[in-house]
């Protein structure tokens, strides 16, 4: 097949939603597909070429002034590369792609990565819609997604062609006992909240260290807390960290604190570490710690409990140690062969029933026949999970 994939960037900043696109796109060359990944560039370009995949320029952009631009480069890129399927990963890129050619000879699958944002149920204009665990899956249904044109292909890293090969990198000495989270410095990821249990726990075990890998537009907020609640001293904010393996292994617990999580990739690389998590049971988390089997899930907006679960695996050796073993159990279900196995079957499927090439064929040899152009838009009527 011939695959281009959309997103806005191809950054190596940390965002979940390049770094699924980037490893399917590698995963799907190495199977023999023909792949292009089209955005503004940033970082992966060199892996992708290692890959075999090319990446075409095209910014792209939700500014209504820059939408004709985004809709010429598309057709250029559409014109020049024939593709079967166009794999959206962002809204901008699905609409672009949707109303840029009303004869398609390709079919439109769009990812929802995110489902707390809105405008997510904007990527319903794909063909097939796919979510990254089932609580997206359930929430896209609930905005009127029909069952029949969605699928859900939970995320993973596990083999992951960003890291293969690379040596773990350096990182401090991390002193111990130590809370360790990798997330982006939102008030949505929950770091106040971790912060407040911090503050509690440090009163139980008051050796105890927080470190927090990750940057964002908070981050001077949450510094601002943790002088607040007196615990500046224990609380190291690492900023981003590219490759943060040196500090996962290091981790006596990792924390995750979101108030939603679509399927956080760290939950997959805080397990192939063997790490002990803690994390909220929202989202797509239980799903990503096996239902409360694989890390210990607490509520959401309750530092009390946090707090009492990291002191719990803090203090108890036993607990921590069978937690821990438990962590690194069925990890072949987030490997990131199956899910390129899992997308390369839903594009199978999502073009033996739209047939977009039939309909393009007949609608070039007939001319602007409304009937046909309809049909070249229509969703499938029934299409099977992976």
């Amino acid at each position: 097949m011939k695959i281009i994939h959309l997103a806005n960037h191809a950054q190596s900043v940390g965002n979940g939603i390049v770094n699924v696109m980037i490893d399917l796109a590698c995963l799907q060359a190495r199977a023999g597909h023909d792949v292009t990944v089209a955005s503004a560039g940033g970082g992966f370009e060199n892996l992708l070429a290692r890959h075999g995949v090319r990446h075409v320029l095209l910014p792209q952009s939700p500014r209504p002034s820059r939408v004709p631009g985004m809709v010429a480069g598309f057709r250029r890129l559409v014109a020049q590369v024939d593709p079967d399927v166009v794999h959206a990963h962002m809204m901008t890129g699905a609409l672009i792609a949707r109303l840029s050619a009303l004869r398609r000879r390709f079919v439109l699958v769009t990812t929802v990565h995110n489902a707390f944002q809105r405008s997510a149920t904007l990527m319903r204009v794909g063909d097939h819609v796919v979510a990254v665990s089932d609580a997206v899956g359930v929430e896209m249904v609930r905005r009127g997604i029909p069952r029949t044109r969605l699928s859900v292909v939970r995320n993973g890293t596990i083999g992951t062609p960003r890291l293969a090969g690379m040596p773990v990198p350096a990182a401090p000495q991390l002193a111990h006992p130590c809370v360790v989270t990798v997330s982006g410095m939102y008030e949505r990821k929950g770091i106040g909240d971790l912060l407040h249990a911090f503050a509690l726990l440090s009163k139980r075990v008051p050796d105890a260290v927080l470190y927090l890998v990750g940057d964002g537009p908070d981050r001077a907020a949450m510094e601002a807390l943790a002088g607040q609640l007196g615990i500046a001293g224990q609380t190291h904010f690492e900023g981003f960290v590219a490759d943060p393996r040196a500090y996962l292994a290091q981790a006596d617990v990792f924390a995750l604190a979101s108030h939603y999580e679509a399927a956080g990739l760290v939950l997959c690389e805080a397990r192939e570490t063997g790490r002990v998590i803690v994390a909220t049971r929202v989202g797509g988390i239980p799903e990503m710690l096996d239902d409360g089997e694989a890390g210990l899930l607490v509520p959401a907006h309750d530092p009390v409990t946090l707090s009492e679960t990291l002191g719990l695996l803090l203090t108890d050796r036993v607990a921590h140690a069978a937690l821990a073993a438990r962590a690194a159990q069925n990890l072949d279900t987030f490997s990131v062969q199956r899910v390129s196995n899992g997308y390369l079957s839903i594009y199978e499927r999502t073009l033996a029933r739209c047939q977009p090439r039939r309909f393009a064929t007949i609608a070039t040899r007939s001319g602007s026949v409304p009937g046909i152009a309809t049909a070249t838009l229509a969703v499938p009527d029934a299409l099977h999970k992976p």
